[in-house]
């Protein structure tokens, strides 16, 4: 009778595999990694790639901003440097890696601005 009870037993801890295997803390830090990396890393990964085809593409006259602050005109390029105008006749030299983007903003607002002071010059 002790040999039928214990056959008993074990069918059940078999049939409990699964629950026993999800109630483990692998799946949850298999599942917690998942979710880190589609939230996290990998959008950091496609911002980092899109960055370094930005840098990549600069050229002359593009209006840059770098991680300093600092607002320019590229005049020069190098493989591992930039000149900028940050002013009129006042040029500095920048590493590439210290470019945070491109000035989008200076573009349209230039624009504008000098539409207006045509008109109100009329």
């Amino acid at each position: 009778m002790n040999i039928a009870y214990a056959a008993n037993e074990g069918g059940q801890a078999a049939a409990g595999g699964w629950e026993q295997m999800l109630s483990s803390p692998l799946p949850m830090m298999i599942a917690i990694f998942a979710i880190m990396w589609f939230l996290l890393i990998r959008p950091q990964q496609k911002k980092q790639k899109e960055h370094r085809e930005m840098l990549g593409n600069l050229k002359k006259g593009d209006m840059i901003i770098t991680s300093g602050g600092l607002y320019g005109r590229i005049t020069g390029v190098t493989d591992a440097s930039l000149t900028l105008e940050i002013a009129e006749k006042v040029r500095v030299k920048v590493s590439r890696a210290h470019v945070a983007g491109l000035d989008q903003g200076n573009k349209s607002a230039s624009a504008p601005a000098k539409g207006k002071s045509e008109a109100d010059k009329k």
